[in-house]
């Protein structure tokens, strides 16, 4: 039964005022003084609260309820979703009081394998209660902590937990602002640590220094498979960041997957990077946007495509090749790579002449299934290019896309779908412009202007345009 407010509360039917002091490692000391209750996480939690005089969080209750029913109908491998930016937590957050009592409950339990508590406000004592959790859980395989204001110390704390930690796959600590040292008791962490697959340390104000730490440990780490670093906190103009990548890419022959978006590469540091895919035969996806590489830059990448069969996603978004850049890459994946499946160049001042060179490009390329193009230059020659690929998409298509776009703006009102050069409008009535607003202020007509095709597979991709009326 669904606990309301009033019944989620203590015996005088209102919640406990929340403590007026953090809570500090000391009162760790008492948790084992709470038996696990035989009714379930849900009555375990409220059990926990009413010891340690915890304000008691119907949302947490209902979560917890949940993961309960789950249970009972015999499911393993349950990641408990406490997300901040859940539209079902109406504004509620997680504070790192509430995460202790949450560890606690989550401390022995065999059934949950992944925690994801991001966007809410843990802070660093929720990070202390993290760590505790990875050296006491030992079924935790993922772990998701992103903005959650967690700082170095906090980092710290986390990183030093996963000295020991032997089952956590995946950690995620993006917008947590770490800062340089935190970053470098991660580094350290990875020289010991030989289990953790991914780390997400994005956004979180790493300094160069931590930055070459993480790539000489790789030079030797064989365990992690996905790293991302975005957009440290980088000086000078020498892109010694990135030479010091490139470098391990050379020597480490495991990494799948690698994230440095806003390391402000320029077209020297895209030369090292590409030396280095020479003689890398493990990474598959490349995340290099948000740089400053422009069509040289991108002629060092498609001479490496011509010989790489390994790379299979590459993200080039926000750079600046144009149309030249465009050309290099398209004659690549025209005429010699056949390993590469999805590219993204979106917003990279690329014209209608390279547009049409890449769409062409998947007419000989049978492996290339999506190109991410939006953010560039249409003309007419793309659209017309665009629909020759999606024509015969478009007939069987039609009728299920009006059926989706009803639904979606709950409503039943008329939306006619038109083939106008090489596109789809869709006409929605000024009185319905409302349903829309949020997407498309002051417009009545959005147009769907490219949906890609390969090997007759066909995926939607809705590039929108505003119209006023």
């Amino acid at each position: 039964m669904e606990l309301s407010q009033k019944q989620a509360g203590p015996a005088s039917g209102s919640p406990l005022p929340a403590p007026s002091r953090t809570p500090t490692p000391a009162w760790a000391a008492a948790d084992d003084s709470v038996a696990a209750s035989t009714g379930g996480l849900q009555a375990y939690y409220y059990d926990l609260c009413m010891e340690k005089s915890q304000e008691i969080k119907p949302f947490i209750l209902q979560i917890l309820q949940e993961v309960d029913e789950e249970v009972e109908k015999g499911s393993v491998g349950i990641t408990l979703n406490i997300a901040g930016n859940s539209r079902s937590l109406s504004g509620e957050r997680v504070t790192g009081e509430d995460f202790w009592i949450l560890c606690r409950v989550l401390k022995n339990n065999s059934f949950i394998n992944g925690l994801d508590v991001r966007y809410n406000l843990l802070s660093d004592v929720g990070a202390y209660y993290a760590a505790k959790l990875l050296q006491k859980q030992r079924n935790l395989i993922y772990l998701n902590l992103m903005f959650n204001d967690i700082g170095p110390d906090g980092g710290e704390l986390i990183a030093k937990a996963l000295h020991k930690n032997r089952t956590l796959k995946h950690l995620r600590m993006t917008g947590n602002k770490i800062e340089n040292k935190g970053g470098m008791f991660f580094a350290a962490m990875l020289q010991i640590n030989s289990s953790l697959e991914k780390l997400d340390l994005g956004d979180c104000d790493l300094g160069m220094q931590s930055v070459i730490a993480f790539a000489t440990v790789l030079t030797q780490n064989q365990t992690i498979k996905g790293l991302n670093l975005n957009r440290p906190i980088l000086y000078g103009e020498q892109e010694e960041s990135t030479v010091h990548l490139s470098h391990m890419l050379k020597e480490n022959q495991c990494l799948i997957e690698l994230h440095i978006c806003k390391h402000d590469i320029k077209n020297c540091g895209m030369k090292q990077l590409c030396d280095a895919l020479y003689l890398n035969r493990s990474l598959q996806y490349l995340d290099v946007s948000c740089n400053k590489i422009t069509q040289d830059g991108m002629k060092y990448l498609a001479d490496v495509l011509k010989s790489n069969t390994t790379l299979e996603v590459i993200d080039l978004s926000f750079n600046r090749m144009e149309n030249a850049g465009a050309n290099y890459l398209s004659d690549a994946l025209a005429s010699h790579n056949r390993t590469l499946k999805a590219l993204s160049v979106v917003s990279n001042n690329i014209e209608g002449k390279g547009l049409v060179a890449l769409s062409q490009s998947m007419e000989t390329n049978p492996t290339l299934s999506h190109i991410y193009i939006w953010g560039n230059k249409f003309d007419g020659a793309t659209c017309v290019v665009s629909w020759s690929r999606i024509q015969p998409a478009v007939s069987c298509c039609s009728d299920s896309l009006h059926n989706v776009l009803s639904a979606w703006m709950n409503t039943s009102f008329p939306i006619s779908i038109l083939h106008v050069s090489g596109s789809l409008e869709l006409s929605l009535p000024n009185t319905h412009v409302g349903k829309t607003q949020s997407l498309l202020q002051y417009s009545s007509v959005f147009t769907i202007a490219y949906i890609l095709s390969c090997n007759h597979s066909y995926l939607l991709r809705f590039l929108v345009s505003r119209t006023r009326l």
